[in-house]
């Protein structure tokens, strides 16, 4: 899964191609997962190669907390993934109860009888 944030300015997506070769045009195309609509369609030429993976950068317009699958075709689909976006600072540690879950401390002491 991807991670991309809400924002104005560029993002690199990294990802390992099927197939690929450099200086065909490929098309981008990401749609939202909860309303099934096409947000981002880029035919493109701007993917660069790199060792072991590929890099696709570009302003993406993905919004908070929302799900999205994105699609990178040529001659046939040589990439599929899908994109969660979120401002959250520390990514590794996502929560999605962030400042939304209070915890309740317990001594879980039980009375048997």
């Amino acid at each position: 899964m991807i991670v991309l944030e809400e924002s104005a300015s560029s993002q690199t997506i990294n990802f390992i191609p099927r197939q690929f070769v450099s200086g065909d045009s490929y098309n981008v195309t990401i749609v939202n997962e909860t309303t099934n609509t096409e947000v981002y369609n880029q035919d493109t030429t701007a993917i660069t190669e790199h060792l072991y993976h590929n890099q696709y950068s570009a302003v993406f317009p993905v919004k908070q907390d929302i799900t999205y699958t994105i699609t990178i075709t040529g001659t046939e689909v040589v990439y599929k993934d899908k994109i969660f976006c979120t401002n959250q600072a520390d990514v590794t540690s996502y929560s999605v109860n962030e400042g939304a879950f209070i915890f309740n401390d317990t001594d879980n002491e039980f009375i048997t009888v």
